[in-house]
């Protein structure tokens, strides 16, 4: 397969040629006949965390996870061909050095789409920081991926771009769409079951609360904290159990809108996963002061009768839900939240 790169496993030509196969010419040669592509995805929050990999060579995950995604928070991609000897990679309109670990990255998940002889021009813009905890690594891929479909025209599924998302960054496979998604963990050992797709189910009442403790980039990546747990941690084998029955309690309350239901198994499940962090050798511990502070404060508003609860990604940052009508204490309680409604269209 001329379109493949060395830098690429074999494992992984084999899954990108499965995805894309019917949208390649005859030659298997990648072409287009556009001048650029365009793609944009929102950030998602995990309700039911994905944390360790079965196969990491192809981002599957050890269980199913379910999440929410934010409109107007996330990442739009412009992406163009060049005859140049290197890709040329903006972010937010700064010209990364090749050696980048961002570039790196993004240059080795380009490798399994160019062109012979040619290099990648991209421009991308977070609206939120970079790998800081805030999932911009999920809606950066998965803009990215609707982007090559742009510039290539391959007009593939949604499911199959979820498919190609996955490659890049696990949980950009649920970054393809609003409101609530739901990632399959699959069990075929060729990756082709495991995406994502949407639930078709609304909550025009919920609400999520950005708190933001640190924005900088954390000092363990997701890939290596969790590969790391994975490996070093006795706790870690009763998680992917847990995991999967987390999700099918908030599944249930998402399909009957028990707020109470959703936030208590939603918090419980991020705990957990941090749990298995810390208990990790050496020990992952994404928290700071502050955000057990901002935890500590969730509790209290709780024991006041307020319906309120987090979750954590693999960062300090919290993201808070309650419902609509307790957006007044949740202010008073923390006046620098930023609150989004997901299914609000206003």
């Amino acid at each position: 397969m001329s379109l493949i790169m060395t830098t690429t496993t074999l494992k992984q030509q084999v899954f990108v040629h499965h995805v894309i196969e019917h949208q390649l010419p005859h030659n298997n040669r990648l072409i287009t006949t556009q001048e650029y592509g365009i793609g944009q995805a929102p950030v998602n929050i995990a309700l039911s965390k994905y944390w360790g990999k079965r196969d990491a060579t192809l981002n599957l995950p050890m269980n199913s996870s379910v999440s929410i995604s934010l409109p107007d928070l996330g990442t739009k991609t412009t992406i163009c061909i060049t005859s140049t000897q290197q890709d040329a990679i903006w972010l937010n309109n700064e010209l990364l050095s090749n050696n980048h670990p961002f570039c790196i990255r993004l240059t080795a998940f380009l490798n399994f789409f160019r062109p012979p002889n040619s290099a990648f021009q991209v421009h991308t813009t977070n609206t939120v920081p970079t790998a800081a905890g805030l999932a911009s690594s999920a809606s950066g891929y998965a803009a990215l991926v609707l982007a090559l479909n742009d510039l290539f025209q391959w007009q593939l599924s949604t499911q199959k771009l979820s498919l190609l998302a996955r490659l890049g960054s696990g949980s950009a496979s649920r970054s393809l769409y609003s409101g609530f998604a739901i990632w399959h963990r699959g069990q075929q050992d060729n990756g082709l079951d495991s995406y994502a797709e949407p639930i078709d189910t609304q909550w025009p009442e919920l609400c999520i609360g950005l708190i933001k403790i640190n924005v900088q980039q954390k000092p363990i990546s997701s890939t290596t904290g969790m590969q790391n747990t994975v490996n070093t941690c006795d706790l870690y084998q009763a998680w992917p159990q847990q995991a999967e029955k987390n999700m099918q309690t908030i599944l249930e309350a998402i399909y009957i809108n028990d707020f109470e239901k959703l936030g208590e198994t939603v918090e419980h499940n991020a705990l957990s996963m941090h749990a298995t962090m810390m208990a990790t050798w050496p020990p992952i511990v994404y928290w700071q002061p502050e955000s057990l502070a901002a935890m500590q404060t969730v509790w209290l508003l709780r024991q006041q009768g307020i319906l309120v609860y987090f979750t954590m990604d693999a960062g300090p940052n919290l993201k808070l839900l309650f419902p609509e009508t307790e957006k007044p204490a949740i202010m008073q309680a923390f006046g620098d939240i930023q609150i989004i409604m997901p299914f609000n269209k206003n």
